[in-house]
């Protein structure tokens, strides 16, 4: 008696099993890069291509040794935790020059926002605000010392 009387389409099915795990192999050799796996789930040739980078920031330690003025303000206020450049931007180019360039203030009405505009998703405790309602359209720093926010520190 003939077991398998269609075995025709059994081989033909792993065929083509066959064929896309082979289809599979060849482009996850050709698209993924060697160094892949290397060091964990990343490509571990990133890490030479990051160091080769300029460096752009300066970090707040390099901030507060010129501006220690402001360091003051903002260590008694609620941004005692925000680092120079999250509201500045990179400043490495400023740290090494800082005659030859200038940075911008940045706008507060939208800076600010970026944090502190309401929305459900942020913790009950966070001060948030409506900004169209809250400002009528007046920049945060005409009530707001951005460094020590709190009304009434003001200077």
């Amino acid at each position: 008696m003939n077991r398998f009387k269609d075995a025709e389409h059994l081989v033909r099915v792993a065929g083509v099993f066959l064929l896309g795990i082979t289809l599979f192999l060849c482009f996850r050799a050709w698209f993924v890069p060697k160094s892949f796996g290397q060091y964990g789930h990343y490509r571990a040739d990133s890490i030479t291509e990051i160091a080769a980078l300029p460096v752009i920031h300066a970090g707040h330690e390099t901030c507060e040794t010129c501006h220690a003025d402001v360091l003051e303000i903002k260590k008694a206020g609620k941004h005692a935790g925000v680092n120079c450049e999250a509201c500045h931007g990179p400043q490495g180019k400023h740290a090494e020059d800082p005659s030859s360039i200038k940075p911008a203030l940045p706008d507060t009405a939208v800076l600010c926002a970026r944090c502190h505009e309401a929305n459900t998703a942020k913790p009950k405790w966070f001060p948030a605000v409506v900004s169209a309602e809250h400002s009528q359209g007046l920049p945060c720093n005409t009530c707001h010392t951005p460094h020590s926010p709190h009304i009434g520190d003001k200077k």
